[in-house]
């Protein structure tokens, strides 16, 4: 046979359902046996059926009787030699089926915290070599570096506690400015869109340093709802420093002549 006809034939054999064994399908009392074994009598209902799961293996399926577990059943795996008539049981587990009632998939504690979630006492160490944070040697300190020469004084200033051992990285810094924009003080909230002018040109506004202060500043209106919280320029609202009231105008009403009531132009001197 040539070498490409016995590599189509080895894929087509490779690639076949495998045939259900009649011996393991048949083996329904040695799966149940070693089922009720494992978890009870009690927990162990009809048998569902048999399927193949590979040349002599077969696992049966029974319904289970379990408080809480509607829609899963007991999978018992068997499997027999080949030329055997016996079968041995492979694994006994318990499966949910398509309509079981599951528990949503696995959210790790970080990737499950929000803003607010922490309490009084809690504590949220960053990962090891968070990326949100940098050694401060790196990227500098702005809160050391306009009072000190990073050149010559930062060890000196790192010893006696005067700088920080990390600061915010360029990545973290990217990160928290697209999360304030694309947030509840970002430009683009229902409050923004009906204020009478943007947060850049109201008198409240502190600016921050840069980088973050070439789009970011911090409400300063005791009034207004974002006080005390960081807001982009082209956020708003009607606490804007500017805001006023117009006021309805007064114009004189239109003349109206009577034509009911009866004039008295006795007194009416001639002219």
């Amino acid at each position: 046979m040539p070498a490409s006809s016995r590599a189509t034939s080895v894929r087509a054999t490779s690639g076949r359902a495998p045939k259900l064994d009649a011996v393991a399908a048949a083996a329904v009392d040695v799966a149940r046996a070693a089922l009720v074994d494992e978890v009870g009598e009690e927990q162990v209902g009809e048998h569902l059926g048999a399927r193949a799961e590979g040349d002599r293996v077969v696992t049966h399926v029974f319904t289970t009787t379990l408080p809480g577990y509607r829609g899963w059943h007991w999978s018992v795996t068997v499997a027999r030699a080949p030329r055997q008539k016996k079968v041995t049981v492979d694994e006994v587990v318990l499966l949910p089926g398509d309509d079981a009632i599951v528990s949503p998939d696995w959210t790790p504690y970080k990737d499950r915290v929000r803003s607010g979630d922490m309490s009084p006492g809690d504590m949220l160490p960053p990962e090891e070599d968070d990326p949100r944070l940098a050694p401060a040697w790196f990227v500098g300190d702005d809160a050391v570096d306009a009072e000190i020469d990073p050149t010559s004084v930062r060890p000196v200033a790192a010893e006696v506690g005067l700088g920080r051992n990390e600061v915010l990285s360029l990545f973290g810094r990217d990160a928290a400015a697209q999360r304030w924009y694309d947030g509840e003080r970002g430009p683009d909230t229902p409050m923004a869109q009906q204020a009478p002018g943007r947060c850049r040109t109201c008198g409240f506004m502190v600016w921050l340093s840069p980088p973050l202060g070439t789009l970011f500043g911090v409400c300063a209106n005791a009034m207004a709802n974002d006080d005390g919280s960081v807001v982009s320029f082209d956020h708003g609202c009607g606490a804007h420093s500017e805001a006023r009231v117009k006021q309805p105008s007064r114009g004189v009403s239109a003349p109206v002549h009577d034509t009911v009531t009866v004039d008295d132009v006795s007194d009416v001197e001639p002219v």
